[in-house]
């Protein structure tokens, strides 16, 4: 297998048009045709490329407000067909599928949509993407020869590496990208997942509980996913069968706390939960929030988690932490240095997590 895959068609569809443009603009220059859709193919031409609908690749108009756009063999083959494979090839040529190299999406905004204050049921479903999942799925289980990037954040890389290459992206690049790209399907889905099971009662959550395919994981707090958290991986409450003794349990227990602030929900939806503090300074429990929406009960356990690492240090240090586990640390002579250090130990599972420096920023 040829470890470099020339990139000659590329499939751009944005709902964050951040740095599309200047991206589009690069890949063309190199001479990738771009296929496009809606208001990514507009904003695109506004900008003086040269853009073929993906309507025009289909045969088919777009469609129900926009919910039917790229659902189509000759979308969905161009990702999934294999190369090298005699019997695929033959199916493109009978079907007149022409290969897609690289896809360039990202999603409706889900998680930031049933982030805003007052959000409705409707306006949260409409916000649902079908459409981009799908070509993120079936681009990523080819990343044999296709590349799929889901993050503005990735656009200066890929450039760099086609402009070196010949237009062209390593076989670990691909599949890096594809490990990216089904985490965040993975966890947009369970942002959806853990809304539309707030909007449902106790009794039906006690209902679905053993068919829970997640085992108990249960329903995920929905508020971690608007931040790009990944989920708690922690169990349920004991079943009915689980015993525990006295023996286990102090005989007395006395603390002094103070309750800070009511939280929404405790680690799932269906629980409570309120944050107290004791008399003793420092901790999480007493900052002061500077910015940003109120604090989820999984976002206090992860930053103490990770204020308590950083703590440890007298040098400077950073720590990322990811479900109270830390994902990455590092110390160095600067922030920015700690940072990327920590970073560097695992940047797939530290997106999401929280971060504590224990210097100034």
């Amino acid at each position: 297998m040829n470890d470099f895959k020339k990139v000659r068609r590329a499939l751009i569809s944005l709902s964050d048009k951040t740095g599309a443009v200047d991206f589009a603009r690069s890949i063309s220059a190199l001479g990738v045709e771009i296929i496009s859709t809606g208001g990514t193919a507009k904003s695109l031409r506004d900008a003086g490329l040269s853009v073929t609908d993906v309507s025009d690749v289909t045969g088919f108009p777009e469609m129900m407000d926009g919910r039917v756009k790229t659902l189509h063999p000759k979308i969905h083959g161009a990702f999934l067909a294999l190369r090298d494979n005699t019997e695929h090839v033959e199916a493109m040529k009978k079907h007149a599928i022409e290969p897609i190299d690289l896809v360039v999406v990202n999603l409706y905004p889900f998680e930031q949509t049933i982030a805003k204050e007052g959000v409705t049921l409707e306006e949260a479903v409409e916000n649902i993407d079908i459409g981009g999942p799908a070509m993120i799925r079936s681009a990523s289980k080819n990343w044999r020869d296709v590349a799929v990037v889901t993050d503005p954040a990735l656009y200066e890389s890929i450039i760099e590496e086609l402009n070196v290459n010949d237009c062209s992206l390593s076989l670990n690049t691909r599949q890096r990208l594809a490990v990216l790209a089904y985490t965040r399907t993975a966890s947009y889905d369970l942002a959806i997942s853990a809304y539309l099971a707030k909007q449902l009662s106790d009794k039906d959550l006690a209902f679905l509980e053993p068919h829970n395919p997640l085992g108990h994981l249960v329903f995920i707090e929905a508020d971690e996913f608007a931040e790009g958290r990944n989920t708690s991986g922690s169990e349920c409450a004991p079943t009915e069968n689980a015993i525990v003794t006295s023996s286990e349990l102090p005989d007395h227990l006395d603390l002094q706390l103070t309750k800070v602030t009511d939280l929404r929900y405790g680690e799932n939806p269906h629980q409570k939960a309120a944050l107290y503090k004791t008399d003793e300074p420092g901790g999480i429990a007493n900052a002061e929030q500077l910015h940003g929406k109120e604090m989820s009960f999984n976002n206090y356990v992860d930053a103490e988690a990770a204020w308590n690492l950083v703590s440890d240090f007298e040098e400077l240090a950073v720590a990322i932490i990811k479900h109270t586990n830390p994902s990455g640390a590092g110390v160095g002579a600067t922030n920015e240095e700690a940072y990327r250090r920590a970073l560097s130990t695992d940047p797939v599972s530290a997106f999401g997590g929280i971060v504590a420096f224990n210097r100034a920023v």
